[in-house]
């Protein structure tokens, strides 16, 4: 039966915590896994999670540290010393501690990193802080399993029972040459069935996919995802074997990633949570909102513009929000699927073939909605036939319009080298609404004899 963080347990603890009835605390949550410890720290108050933190073993509130959202992490690290910080990051990974340490103010990494026991891990956690967090350096860890190529099979088993001491787990073992350089991976089946007196050279696996420090991680996540990878090493400038990153560490970047591509589509230009201040999350907010205010002052002086075709034929303003609401929707559309072609590096052919496509498919929906809203405007809203021919032409233009601004501006952004996310959202929404209304009034124009 899956377990369950329920009020009454939340009281529980919190009267245990009260009462400093620690043995029954410790009982409580002795089997309980790191996730719902870090779910309990959530429900429990700063103080109470501080408690939690300091009363149980170091290696279970570490990974429950790592399940936690920052903000909420960052405000129980804030409460607890540099050296209980150290014991923390002691059973940690390197990738998580370094993570874990990114997020300290300078002075405090350095009063933390001079806490730790273990020199070579306090090291390999430095080392880690000097490369982007959104790089293959940023994200691998230290920890691995390696082999060196001249060893025999009886050498290579007992040396890689030592370094499998310091690695939760071992999703491969990589062979390297004298100076540390990936030359290929060890399958664990022909490691098991060869003799004694053979060499790792004579049975190791020379193909092997890997990534340099400094590669993106959206790249690693793609290579990961094509070739269907638990884990992929990362070498150096000089193909020296650094580190590897694993499927866990590239899912949880990959959430991140999606998560800022959605705040920034919805209009939300930086980070933020649903618990930050007013002023973090409205200077998150604000400068999209003044961009959709100027787009809709553009529309309305471009109504304004067209007062003698609205004095004659009023009906034209009732179809003004379907217009905006029609153009935002495909153009929203088109620029989600070119947007997730990218990432996922699945968009193919250049751009007039994609443009084509988009103004084909527009072309097919833009003919369809406009009969029904002829229809709808003829003996609905009871405007003139003129009229509904007039709306009809221009909705289909609006729409194909839409789609191709939508298709066309992230791939001009991907190409240039900006994120295409910021191209959806109220941005294509408001671009939209503005040649929307202006493609609308236009032929309305035209059609109409104005």
């Amino acid at each position: 039966m899956q377990f369950q963080v329920s009020d009454e347990l939340i009281d529980k603890i919190q009267f245990l915590i009260e009462e400093k009835n620690d043995e029954e605390l410790l009982l409580h949550l002795e089997d309980v896994h790191h996730a719902d410890i870090a779910e309990i720290l959530t429900e429990l108050s700063l103080e109470e999670a501080t408690y939690i933190v300091k009363l149980l073993d170091s290696e279970k509130t570490a990974e429950a540290l790592m399940e936690l959202e920052e903000n909420v992490r960052e405000r129980i690290l804030d409460n607890l010393s540099p050296k209980e910080i150290a014991s923390e990051l002691n059973e940690m990974d390197t990738d998580d501690a370094a993570d874990i340490i990114s997020e300290l103010s300078l002075e405090l990494q350095q009063n933390v990193i001079a806490e730790i026991e273990d020199q070579k891990h306090a090291d390999h956690i430095v080392e880690l802080l000097r490369y982007d967090e959104n790089s293959a350096g940023g994200l691998m860890a230290k920890e691995l399993v390696k082999v060196n190529e001249n060893w025999s099979v009886t050498g290579c088993m007992a040396e890689m029972r030592k370094q499998a001491e310091n690695v939760t787990r071992v999703h491969s073992i990589y062979v390297v040459d004298e100076k540390n350089k990936l030359k290929g991976r060890l399958s664990l089946k022909d490691l098991l069935t060869a003799s004694s007196n053979e060499n790792i050279s004579d049975i190791y696996i020379p193909q092997v996919d890997y990534v340099n420090v400094h590669t993106d991680g959206e790249e690693v996540a793609r290579v990961m995802q094509k070739y269907d990878l638990e884990a992929i090493p990362v070498v150096d400038e000089m193909n020296r074997l650094v580190g590897r990153i694993t499927v866990d560490d590239i899912l949880d970047f990959v959430r991140e990633e999606a998560e800022k591509d959605y705040q920034m589509a919805a209009g939300i230009s930086e980070d933020v949570e649903a618990d930050d201040g007013i002023f973090k999350q409205t200077r998150a907010r604000l400068p999209w909102l003044l961009i959709g205010m100027f787009g809709g002052l553009g529309a309305a002086s471009i109504i304004s513009g067209f007062q003698t075709i609205l004095t004659s034929f009023p009906n034209i303003l009732i179809f003004v929000p379907l217009i905006q609401a029609t153009a935002g929707n495909v153009g929203v559309q088109s620029s989600a699927i070119v947007v997730q072609g990218l990432a996922n590096d699945s968009l193919r052919g250049n751009i007039i073939n994609r443009l084509l496509k988009e103004f084909g498919l527009a072309l097919v929906n833009g003919i369809s909605i406009a009969i029904i809203v002829f229809i709808i405007s003829n003996y609905i809203f009871g405007t003139t036939t003129l009229e509904s021919i007039s709306i009809g032409i221009a909705l289909i233009s609006v729409i194909v319009l839409a789609a191709l601004i939508g298709t066309f501006i992230p791939i001009i952004l991907s190409k240039n080298n900006i994120d295409p996310a910021v191209a959806t959202g109220p941005f294509i929404t408001t671009s939209n609404d503005v040649f929307g209304i202006l493609t609308y009034f236009l032929i309305a124009k035209a059609i109409l004899g104005f």
